[in-house]
């Protein structure tokens, strides 16, 4: 049977006025049909497939048996799996469903229709109104199976409708080209205003910095010593809360957990997106793809987003050219103003079609099972733990010291750190990347803060105020370390301006905040925060103390009483013990076999995350929402190997 063509209408300013005899869709189109997506329709599908030759009887046999296993649709299975193509499939599609393919890029659909729907839902559903028909409305799907369940809310939003057909792809890119800079608006402000920091520097906030720090000089000038001793003082407290946060977290994280129960039984695998935010990678671009193939989850359950946008030419062309997989694909977006991570994870968010969202930064390797184990988990846990945070690792600890320090410091994070506060009942500052979301609670939160440049601890600040419970997960993802001394200083001073924002932003109204974490999680957010952000910008105020070590006199301390003297160097004394320990534990955690006695480097390492705390407050007043773009692809051992 041929498929009926579709006759293109002049444009969407005369749709309307054209005769429908002029209009070559079938009548049938426009009357409610059988489009259920149950094994019958699946069935009669692919006996069609199986007649014209389109599909392999082995192929059709393994394809139906996943299909009544798992549910889902079965033309995702058959594209996943390699088993047809998309233009023969849609060709299919045409003839089996009697509905035309329409080609947007060459015939634009008609904006109105898109804004009456809604681009968002749109990209949800993989639906484009198209154009008008006379009387009807022609609606592009990529999906026709599921029409039959979106033509109630369609029918009420524009009246008879008329089903034609589009690859997702093509549908996306349509929306993209219509309504872009709608997308770019709402993916930069889905988070409320009172939780987000896209209005920083408008209020009092800057005026109250400057008030501080004016009043900051005039102690320089007036009161010196007492300012001196002030500020020692607010350092020595800190050092010690962070030294006690540090020996409570250690503790807890080696604690002997009870068994696990055993795993219910799952009766139907979900659909898991990830997303992978990319930006001038057009270097690492063909690696990721390739580990991302590793991942061992079945490939009709698995959808992968490369997001990128939509001016990075070079990128795009790259991934256009690696021969994606079908369960692989490019989701561009709309050139903005605002260029960050979390904009671009916001937007790719309405594009994803599953249960659970993952993200993955770009030069990321993930554990082949990680999927599977999260999917686990998550079905163990039950609908109060919204998201799961992966261990992160790297694959070239040995490149430099500065990569042998940077791995020590991330296995005591990820090891001890993180386990450790998870265990004590406090909120989890988020990691960016091996991070895994209940979707449903996600989109409550409205996803990502798209103006702070540390979106990951702030996610996991709001998760906490909302009620929502996140664990870590047993499973390693190895990235590339950073070990370049200026780009590291760039990066850490995104993270610690981010941690800034945060904390400030979160401060807004304490007593709210306390309501909501209540007063152990409150208390476990002040010395977190206050403790980290004070150790890195009064540094050289405790690095002073080496005077004393060389016989000179240290102003501070000779104001002091002995004991509090000796109570100071006692505290310098148990933080390096910590520290020591901590780092060697960690390391016997790792499959890193990093000679312990590069754990004395880490003196020199942290000095440089002092600088990069001075260059993020600068930018916390001159540039907020500039995003330091960290390079990668430099030192990657594992794939120079493998290629």
């Amino acid at each position: 049977m041929t498929a009926p063509r579709l006759r293109l209408l002049p444009g969407p300013a005369d749709a309307d006025a054209l005769p429908h005899d002029l209009l070559a869709f079938p009548q049938s189109a426009l009357v409610p049909q059988p489009w259920a997506n149950g094994s019958a329709t699946a069935q009669a599908f692919g006996v069609m497939l199986l007649r014209d030759g389109l599909v392999a009887p082995h192929d059709l046999v393994q394809a139906l048996a996943l299909h009544n296993q798992r549910r889902g649709r079965l033309t995702e299975i058959l594209l996943a799996r390699g088993m047809i193509s998309e233009d023969r499939l849609f060709d299919a599609f045409s003839r089996h469903w009697q509905a035309s393919r329409i080609d947007p890029a060459r015939d634009p659909a008609d904006p109105r229709l898109i804004d009456r729907l809604g681009a968002a839902t749109c990209l949800r559903d993989g639906l484009l109104p198209w154009r008008r028909a006379g009387q009807a409305t022609v609606i592009a799907t990529a999906f026709p199976e599921d029409f039959a369940r979106h033509r109630t809310a369609l029918t009420a939003a524009f009246g008879p409708v008329i089903m034609a057909l589009a690859p997702v792809s093509v549908i996306e890119a349509a929306i993209l080209a219509q309504r872009g800079a709608v997308l770019d608006r709402a993916a930069q402000t889905r988070v409320q205003a009172a939780e987000s920091c896209r209005d920083w520097g408008r209020g009092s906030g800057i005026l109250w910095a400057g008030v501080a720090l004016l009043g900051l000089v005039a102690a320089l000038w007036l009161v010196p010593v007492a300012l001196a001793v002030g500020v020692t003082a607010w350092a020595v407290l800190t050092l010690l809360l962070a030294t006690a946060l540090k020996i409570a977290a250690t503790l807890a994280s080696l604690r002997r957990l009870p068994p696990e129960p055993p795993m219910p039984i799952i009766a139907r695998l979900p659909v898991v997106s990830v997303m992978v935010a990319l930006y001038r990678e057009d270097n690492i671009a063909p690696r990721l793809v390739r580990r991302l193939g590793r991942l061992d989850y079945p490939r009709e359950l698995l959808d992968i987003l490369l997001v990128v946008e939509q001016n990075d030419a070079t990128t795009r062309a790259v991934l256009l050219s690696a021969d994606l997989p079908p369960w692989m694909r490019v989701v561009v977006v709309p050139d903005g103003g605002l260029k960050t991570k979390p904009r671009a994870l916001n937007y790719a968010l309405d594009a994803c079609r599953g249960s659970i969202i993952g993200v993955y930064d770009a030069e990321d390797a993930p554990a082949p099972d990680q999927i599977r184990r999260v999917v686990d988990r998550f079905h163990q846990r039950g609908a109060a733990v919204a998201c799961l945070q992966g261990i992160l690792d790297f694959y070239n600890p040995r490149t430099n010291w500065l990569s042998r320090c940077f791995t020590m410091e991330y296995a005591s994070w990820f090891r001890l750190m993180l386990p450790g506060l998870a265990r004590l009942g406090f909120a989890i500052p988020l990691g960016g990347t091996t991070l895994f979301f209940r979707r449903a609670a996600l989109e409550e939160l409205g996803g990502w803060d798209a103006h702070n440049v540390t979106e990951d601890a702030d996610l996991g600040m709001r998760l906490a105020r909302h009620g929502y419970r996140t664990e870590l997960i047993d499973t390693v993802t190895e990235e590339e370390a950073n070990c370049r001394t200026l780009p590291w200083i760039r990066q850490r001073s995104r993270w610690l301006k981010g941690y800034m924002m945060t904390y400030a932003v979160h401060m807004r109204d304490p007593g709210l905040l306390w309501r909501q974490l209540g007063a152990w999680k409150f208390m476990g957010f002040q010395v977190f925060f206050l403790t980290t952000l004070s150790q890195f910008l009064l540094a050289p105020v405790l690095w002073s103390f080496w005077l004393v070590a060389f016989g000179l006199p240290h102003p501070v301390l000779e104001v002091l009483p002995a004991a509090a003297q000796t109570g100071i160097m006692g505290l310098f004394l148990v933080t390096e013990a910590v520290l020591l320990v901590m780092t060697l534990l960690a390391l016997r955690l790792t499959p890193n076999r990093i000679n312990p006695l590069w754990a004395l480097m880490l003196h020199f390492y942290f000095p440089l995350g002092a600088l990069a705390s001075y260059k993020a407050a600068w930018e916390l007043l001159a540039s907020p929402f500039f995003w330091d773009k960290t390079s990668h692809g430099l030192f990657d051992p594992k794939e120079v190997k493998e290629a």
